[in-house]
């Protein structure tokens, strides 16, 4: 990856930390699976509207929509509103670049090299230990919902590569097309028209417009910025260079999370969170080519 690629895919990892405490705010009023919906509904009828389809196979538009649209978010949400901590969820939603990187290797045949494997190393016992550390505060379920979600967006990730979308933007608005439907649906089925119409009504409260702000930085900068960058990362650097970056999020979800909500940071979870930064630089570190020629000391006469 170009420093450029790597400066972006930091800015990436930032915004999508503060899209966790901005998810808390946005499930102090709107139900998960409504969320869910509404989160890609504000930026799917617009791409109907005003944006070209993009040039890509359909399978993969289904398959990024599907994983990143549906899976991730439906399952991050419910943990969430099950009780899971935003700083938690950041941290346990990174499961994703691994989750990546074994399905592109296993489905792309993409090569996984030492120094990679190394950094990745080095990434997942940091979230190893921050996992270990919360664990004692968080129950089961939870955890597994995120987890599904991290496979979800795993899936996502694999799909959005194959795509190789040349208007990258046009393939993230695209991709929002797909999961409102079926997650508007499960939200009637699950939530109730009862609960749904709630939240419409208690629209008028003032202290309702904080979660307004929190999906519209969700939709917005998380979403739309975030993914856009994303996906262009992926379209023109293999998935195992980008995937490690997702892993400096729970860095940015933590520290936000204790600024806004006060949830502590203890030194296992400082120190894991400087080796979880150590990983990703060193596995996305330029590799020198083998080809490039040795210079030899020029010999004295």
């Amino acid at each position: 990856m170009s420093f450029r690629d790597r400066l972006l895919a930091l800015i990436v990892a930032v915004l999508w930390g503060l899209n966790f405490p901005a998810t808390e705010l946005a499930l102090q009023h709107f139900p998960p699976m409504l969320l869910a919906g509404l989160r890609w509904a504000l930026l799917g009828i617009p791409a109907i509207l005003f944006v070209p389809r993009p040039q890509v196979k359909l399978r993969w538009l289904l398959g990024a929509g599907a994983g990143i649209g549906c899976l991730q978010f439906a399952f991050l949400y419910l943990g969430m509103n099950a009780g899971m901590p935003g700083g938690l969820a950041s941290l346990v939603l990174q499961a994703s670049a691994p989750f990546t990187m074994l399905l592109a290797g296993f489905f792309l045949r993409e090569r996984i090299n030492r120094p990679q494997a190394v950094g990745i190393g080095l990434a997942v016992l940091g979230l190893a230990a921050i996992a270990a550390y919360q664990s004692q505060v968080a129950a089961l379920l939870p955890v597994v919902l995120t987890l599904a979600g991290a496979l979800g967006w795993a899936i996502g990730n694999v799909c959005s590569r194959q795509a190789r979308a040349p208007k990258p933007l046009h393939f993230t608005l695209w991709m929002a097309v797909v999961p409102p439907v079926p997650m508007l649906l499960l939200s009637l089925i699950f939530e109730g028209p009862r609960r749904i119409g709630a939240s419409f009504a208690g629209l008028s409260d003032l202290h309702a417009w904080i979660s307004v702000l929190g999906l519209l930085y969700i939709v917005i900068i998380a979403a739309l910025i975030g993914y856009g960058i994303w996906n262009t990362l992926l379209a023109r650097n293999p998935s195992s260079q980008v995937a490690p970056f997702s892993m400096l999020v729970p860095v940015v979800g933590v520290l936000s999370s204790w600024l806004m909500f006060g949830e502590r940071i203890s030194v296992v979870e400082l120190i894991a969170g400087l080796a979880v930064i150590g990983g990703v630089l060193y596995a996305s570190r330029p590799r020198k080519s083998a080809s490039e020629p040795i210079l030899e000391p020029a010999a004295v006469d």
